[in-house]
C-alpha cells in the first residue's frame, strides 16, 4: 500500500476529471499528476534524498495538496507544520525531525525568514506563494517548470510517510510517525464507512496540516474524487465554496458548524443543496446546535468521528442514523460511536485488562492504523503502545451495543474549538511568570468553544499580577489558542495525600450541573 497509488488509478481511469479547485485555479488529474512528478523531480534536484523530512508551513491551497503527494512520490517524508503554533514550537518540530526542506507561503514567509537562521537542519526553502520569489528562496512554480517528471519512488507499506507533531504533556510536541500502511488503512476504513462515495467533491475547510482533514480526505483520494480548497475556515468561505464547486462532503468541528449555521449568509437564500455529508469530531455535537444545523441544512447527514493523530486518525464512527430525531431516541447521540472498520477497541483498567460494559476506563485501540511510534522518543512510545494496543489517555465507557462514550481525559487534555490543549504544557508556561508559585489548568464549559482553557493560580509571597498579564505572558511562550481565556487566583490548590493537585475538585463548580465532565 502506498499513498500515491490513488493518483495512478485516477490517471488511468479518468485523467480529465477535475482533481482540484482552489479559487480561480482548477486542474485535472492528468495535470495534477504531471505537476506532482515534476515537483518531486525539482525537490530531488535541490538536494532531497530518500527518507528526508520535508516540511510545509502554509495555509490550505492546491499546492498543499500537491505537496502531500509529491513528497512520497519523491521518496520523502512529510512534516506538515502546525500553523497555529508559536515560532518556538515550529522551530522545535523542524529541528527535532531534521526537516531538510521547508515549503512556505505568503502568510508565513516573514516567520520563516526569522526562523531560518536558527533552523540548522534546513538546506533549502521553497516559496509556494503568488508574489515575487524572495531572496534566498526557491520558486515553487519554477521548480515544476524547470524539471522533467520522475517516476514514482513508490515508498510503501511500513515505510515512513509522515511525522505529524502533536502537543505533548511534557511541554514539548511529539512527532507521531505514520507509515503508508497506517494512512492507507485509515482511508480504506473511512471509505468502507461510506465517507467517500464516488463522484463526490470534498471541501478542505479544516487546516490541511491536521490529520482530521487528511484522514477524511483519504477516501476521496482513493475514489479519485474532486478536492475543493479554501485557505482557512470562515462561514462565508465555506458557503461560497459549496455553491461554486458543488461540494458534497466536508469535515468540521462542532464550533465551526455552529458558526456556519448561525451566520447571516445562511439566511440569504444560498444554494447549498449539493452538500450531502458533514463529518465532525473533537467533541460531541450539542443537541441544540444539531437541531439548528439540520434546519439550516435539510437533507445533510451528520456523522461523528473520534480518533487521534496516533491512530491515523480514525478510531470510531457514529453514523448519521443516530443523529436524526428518531435515531436520537436510541440514546447514542452523545456517543463517539463504535469501533471503525479495521479497528479493535476496548476499555481497559490501569493494568490493561478490559473492564465490564458501563465501567469507565481508558480507551485502547489495536489495528493497522496504530502509529509506528513517537519520533526519537522510545520511552514515550513504550508507554503509549503496550502489547500492540495504543492507550489513548481518554477515559470512557462502552455500552452493551459497543458504543463508546467519552467521559473524561485521563491526560488532562482540554479540547477547545477542536484543538487539543495539554494542561501541563500551559502550566509550564504559566509557571515561568515571576509572580507565580503554583498553578493548575483545567477545561471549563464554553458555549462557543466546547471547552475553554482556565488557569487557577497561586502567587508567590508578596507578588501579584492581573489575569491579562498572565495571559500575555503565556502568549510569548505558546500558541495563542493554548493560552488561558480566564484566570482565577486562590490562596492554595487542593492537594491529595500523595501531594497531587486535585483537578477534579477544581472542575466541580464549573461542571456540576452538566451530565458529563466534558462538553
Amino acid at each position: 500500500m502506498y499513498l500515491t497509488l490513488s493518483l495512478h488509478r485516477a490517471l488511468q481511469q479518468h485523467p480529465d476529471r477535475i482533481a482540484v479547485r482552489c479559487g480561480k485555479r482548477s486542474r485535472s488529474y492528468r495535470e495534477l499528476v504531471e505537476r506532482v512528478a515534476r515537483l518531486a523531480s525539482g525537490l530531488q534536484r535541490i538536494g532531497m534524498r530518500g527518507g528526508d523530512r520535508v516540511a510545509m508551513l502554509a495555509l490550505n491551497s492546491d499546492r498543499y495538496l500537491e505537496y502531500q503527494m509529491a513528497i512520497p512520490w519523491a521518496g520523502g517524508v512529510m512534516n506538515p507544520c502546525n500553523i497555529r503554533w508559536s515560532a518556538a514550537e515550529i522551530l522545535y518540530s523542524l529541528e527535532d525531525c531534521e526537516s531538510a526542506i521547508v515549503l512556505v507561503d505568503d502568510a508565513f514567509r516573514p516567520l520563516m525568514e526569522r526562523l531560518r537562521a536558527d533552523a540548522k537542519c534546513i538546506k533549502a526553502i521553497v516559496y509556494c506563494g503568488d508574489a515575487e520569489v524572495p531572496d534566498g528562496m526557491i520558486g515553487y512554480e519554477q521548480l515544476i517548470a524547470d524539471n522533467p517528471p520522475v517516476p514514482d519512488a513508490t515508498r510503501r507499506g511500513n515505510d515512513l510517510a509522515g511525522v505529524f507533531y502533536t502537543g505533548g504533556t511534557t511541554g514539548f510536541p511529539k512527532g507521531v510517525m505514520l507509515s503508508h500502511t497506517n494512512l492507507c488503512w485509515s482511508g480504506i476504513a473511512a471509505l468502507g464507512e461510506g465517507l467517500g462515495p464516488a463522484d463526490s467533491t470534498y471541501l478542505h475547510a479544516a487546516p490541511m496540516f491536521h490529520l482530521a482533514d487528511m484522514g477524511l480526505a483519504a477516501p476521496h483520494w482513493i475514489q479519485g474524487n474532486t478536492h475543493s480548497i479554501i485557505p482557512a475556515f470562515s462561514p462565508e468561505a465555506v458557503i461560497e465554496a459549496i455553491e461554486r464547486d458543488q461540494v458534497t462532503h466536508t469535515v468540521l468541528v462542532p464550533t465551526m458548524i455552529q458558526m456556519l449555521v448561525d451566520h447571516p449568509a445562511m439566511r440569504a437564500g444560498r444554494d447549498l443543496s449539493s452538500l450531502r455529508t458533514v463529518v465532525y469530531g473533537a467533541s460531541p455535537m450539542p443537541e441544540a446546535v444539531l437541531d439548528r444545523a439540520m434546519q439550516a441544512l435539510p437533507g445533510v447527514e451528520f456523522v461523528q468521528a473520534y480518533g487521534m493523530t496516533e491512530l491515523s486518525p480514525l478510531a470510531t464512527i457514529n453514523p448519521a442514523r443516530y443523529h436524526t430525531r428518531e435515531g436520537r431516541k436510541l440514546g447514542k447521540l452523545r456517543a463517539a460511536g463504535r469501533a471503525g472498520l479495521c479497528v479493535e477497541l476496548k476499555i481497559v483498567d490501569a493494568d490493561g485488562n478490559e473492564v465490564p460494559r458501563g465501567t469507565v476506563g481508558e480507551v485502547a485501540v489495536r489495528g493497522p492504523n496504530v502509529m509506528q511510534g513517537y519520533w526519537n522518543q522510545p520511552g514515550q512510545t513504550a508507554a503509549a503502545i503496550r502489547n500492540g494496543w495504543m492507550h489513548t489517555g481518554d477515559g470512557a465507557y462502552m455500552d452493551d451495543d459497543g458504543f463508546v462514550f467519552i467521559v473524561d481525559r485521563i491526560k488532562d487534555m482540554v479540547i477547545s474549538g477542536g484543538e487539543n490543549v495539554y494542561s501541563q504544557e500551559v502550566e509550564n508556561a504559566i509557571a515561568q511568570h515571576p509572580a507565580v508559585a503554583a498553578c493548575a489548568v483545567i477545561g471549563i464549559p464554553s458555549e462557543e468553544w466546547g471547552e475553554s482553557v482556565h488557569a487557577v493560580v497561586v502567587f508567590r509571597a508578596g507578588q501579584s499580577a492581573t489575569a491579562q498579564e498572565i495571559i500575555t505572558h503565556c502568549k510569548t511562550l505558546i500558541a495563542g489558542y493554548k493560552c488561558p481565556r480566564s484566570v482565577e487566583f486562590v490562596d492554595a490548590l487542593p492537594m491529595s495525600g500523595a501531594g497531587k493537585i486535585l483537578k477534579t475538585r477544581l472542575r466541580e463548580p464549573y461542571w456540576a450541573d452538566l451530565a458529563q465532565c466534558v462538553a
